[in-house]
């Protein structure tokens, strides 16, 4: 897998299960997604595992644009291990979307503390060279960020039962105080031209203004956010160990060749 995001919730397995494997609550928290539906299986399935779901998705990219696609998901709740995986396969016709399809898993490992929940993934983009260059500057940035923003996002909800609406709300309450601070604070780096009407006290603040500005500018830009805002850097972005693709997914890709 191209891309990987683990965080550690301490919450329930089947909590996390949850609140993870249901479209409802799952578009509250995923900024990724803006509304997911199972469709019906198309044949019935004897075999004890069920198959493959189908499923719909729609992805808003910008506030006008929304895009659309398809995909099949399967899971294995199951494990002798006691850990769980889900996994799915997509595409998107949508001649606006960046993405024209990819796939994707989710893992679920209990430890005596919680949850590892972690996800592997990667796609191809839209666009051929011009898109491929740019998914590596904007567009995987981008989606990594949004990834693990909303598991943090996730784990609030879980740990500390804060909805991911007021986690938003948090998010961008801190995002517009700390934008008011840099621009209150580059201001008064435009004034020092001003200091030598301060008479006497100019020699002064001429040095110690700019050395409090640009230690207010770096503290608004460096302090860890709140620990009720969620943060994508509270998530891990590479694996301690070299991750092994699940069995579960491979299926799904045999199904899609």
């Amino acid at each position: 897998m191209g891309l990987y995001i683990e965080t550690h919730i301490r919450t329930d397995l089947d909590d996390l299960w949850t609140r993870t494997q249901d479209p409802a609550h799952r578009r509250r928290w995923d900024l990724r997604i803006d509304e997911i539906e199972y469709l019906p299986h198309p044949v019935p399935h004897p075999a004890p595992q069920p198959a493959p779901r189908p499923f719909r998705y729609r992805a808003r990219l910008l506030p006008f644009l929304t895009v659309h696609g398809t995909g099949l998901a399967a899971d294995e709740r199951e494990r002798p291990d006691g850990t769980r995986t889900s996994a799915l396969r997509f595409t998107s016709p949508h001649p606006l979307s960046p993405l024209t399809e990819g796939s994707g898993y989710w893992r679920y490992v209990p430890d005596g503390h919680g949850v590892r929940f972690l996800t592997g993934y990667d796609y191809r983009p839209r666009g051929g060279t011009p898109g491929a260059l740019a998914d590596r500057l904007l567009l995987r940035p981008l989606t990594v960020w949004a990834t693990a923003w909303s598991f943090d996002r996730l784990r609030l909800w879980l740990e500390r039962g804060i909805t991911p609406e007021r986690a938003l709300a948090n998010w961008l309450a801190e995002l517009a105080v700390r934008a008011l601070v840099l621009t209150v604070c580059v201001a008064g780096l435009g004034l020092e031209p001003m200091l030598p009407l301060l008479g006497p006290l100019a020699p002064v603040l001429a040095f110690l203004c700019p050395l409090l500005l640009v230690l207010v500018i770096s503290a608004a830009l460096f302090t860890p956010p709140l620990p009720g805002t969620p943060a994508a850097r509270r998530c891990l972005r590479s694996p301690v160990t070299h991750p092994r693709t699940p069995g579960v997914l491979r299926t799904l890709e045999k199904r899609g060749s």
